[in-house]
């Protein structure tokens, strides 16, 4: 099976950074877009960033300029950069990616745990 693996998460002052990573394994053949989301208690979960095969990418509006996604395929691996952090990022963020299983098999969405951000003032 498909499974992500996300790391890199803890506790940061305002203005300081983090570097998140997200690793796939198990039967992964390719693997198409590549994202980011995060939830804060109470709340929805919602698109942070996102990256394409080609190393496309767009950004929420309130962090383009402070986060940068990237994606290393040979590591199967997804990572998002984040400076200048602010107590309003603070949230679990969870890796998401679309993985083709087989051979010419369909693209199917995978989640990751979850690693918790928290910013402080």
């Amino acid at each position: 099976q498909v499974q992500l693996v996300e790391s890199g998460g803890g506790l940061v002052q305002a203005g300081g950074s983090l570097r998140l990573s997200c690793v796939a394994s198990g039967t992964v053949v390719s693997i198409d877009v590549m994202n980011w989301y995060r939830q804060a208690p109470g709340k929805q979960r919602d698109l942070v960033a996102t990256i394409d095969s080609d190393g496309g990418t767009d950004y929420a509006v309130s962090v383009n300029g402070r986060f940068t996604i990237s994606r290393d395929n040979a590591k199967k691996t997804v990572y998002l950069q984040m400076n200048n952090l602010k107590p309003e990022d603070t949230a679990v963020y969870y890796c998401n990616a679309y993985v083709s299983p087989y051979f010419d098999y369909r693209y199917k969405p995978y989640w990751g745990q979850g690693t918790q951000v928290t910013v402080s003032s």
